[in-house]
């Protein structure tokens, strides 16, 4: 029988600065190999929408290996669901034996989160004490709770098209160690953060350059296709620009449509998570820097997470 890690074991079984410090270890070396991933947009036509199939395989030599199967449907909120739905496979890598099935879905929230926190390390100020969430989707809690282990966060805000939503977030994370409470507009407290952290499927920006402030960091985790923004041209000429890889530039709106307009060139990137975690590139050089940090995803985190988990399901069960 092949064992099932489910999202209850993962929920319970993470620790933010444990994990962070595995992925910036994995981004640091580079024993994992890890292929371009497939992305494929399909009609979805009881949804009026295209969802998208991603799969993402990961191998270190000899070693482990995986490979995640995720679907994202748009809608699915209308129906109570998360849009991000998937099952991540573990490998023995030298033998090929499956040696466990990872629900994918909390799997991928929390290696998403974990690794805009490393990237947070880096780029926020260290004395960063507040944040913004924008978005309520199952990233929102996980990125908050992801940024307080690297930085002194004491004040978030949570801002989401439905109140409602941003309500229980307030409500899931109200015994933390920080004050958290709802916003009803992005600009009635955007200029007064130290972070801005972002998850949506937003087609259009929610975030105005203009509106910045110096020192501000800036976390954008959602829009995943070319034609999906969370941040306008203005915040990407304002800002130095991080990426947790190069191969991601052609794949969001973020960074894609900046790219083609000539708002930002290839040059203008300052580094990507594997020059930073090895030392070949700084991160933050100045208190007064806009940074902004554009997550896309990558398979090496869903690999070192599988085997994060699976060694304490292997622990817990000798």
């Amino acid at each position: 029988m092949i064992p099932f890690i489910d999202s209850d074991f993962i929920e319970s079984h993470t620790d933010y600065e444990s994990l962070i410090d595995n992925i910036k270890k994995a981004f640091g070396s580079s024993s994992i190999e890890v292929p371009q991933r497939h992305h494929y947009n399909y009609k979805n036509p009881p949804e009026k929408e295209d969802s998208t199939l991603l799969i993402m395989p990961a191998w270190n030599p000899g070693k482990d290996l995986g490979v995640k199967l995720v679907t994202v449907s748009p809608e699915n909120g209308k129906h109570n669901l998360p849009s991000i739905q998937g099952t991540y496979i573990y490998f023995d890598a030298q033998k090929g034996i499956p040696k466990a099935i990872l629900e994918a879905k909390t799997l991928t929230a929390k290696r998403t989160a974990a690794t805009s926190a490393l990237a947070a390390s880096y780029l926020a100020k260290e004395n960063a004490s507040s944040l913004l969430m924008i978005g309520t989707g199952a990233l929102s809690t996980q990125l908050i709770l992801a940024h307080s282990a690297v930085r002194p966060i004491k004040k978030v805000y949570v801002w989401g098209r439905n109140k409602l939503k941003a309500d229980a977030v307030c409500e899931q994370l109200k015994n933390k160690s920080f004050e958290i409470q709802s916003v009803i507009t992005i600009d009635e407290v955007i200029g007064n953060v130290d972070i801005i952290s972002v998850a949506t499927l937003s087609k259009t920006p929610l975030i105005k350059g203009k509106l910045l402030q110096k020192g501000q960091h800036i976390d954008l985790v959602g829009a995943f296709k070319k034609d999906m923004r969370e941040a306008d041209d203005e915040t990407i000429k304002k800002s130095s620009i991080y990426i947790d890889t190069y191969g991601g530039m052609n794949e969001s709106g973020d960074i894609y449509i900046p790219l083609q307009n000539g708002t930002l060139s290839k040059n203008e990137i300052k580094a990507d998570l594997f020059e930073l975690c090895s030392d070949k590139k700084n991160g933050r050089t100045s208190h007064e820097d806009v940074t902004l940090f554009k997550s896309v995803g990558h398979a090496l985190e869903d690999l070192v997470a599988a085997k994060y988990y699976f060694d304490q399901f292997t622990k817990n069960r000798s």
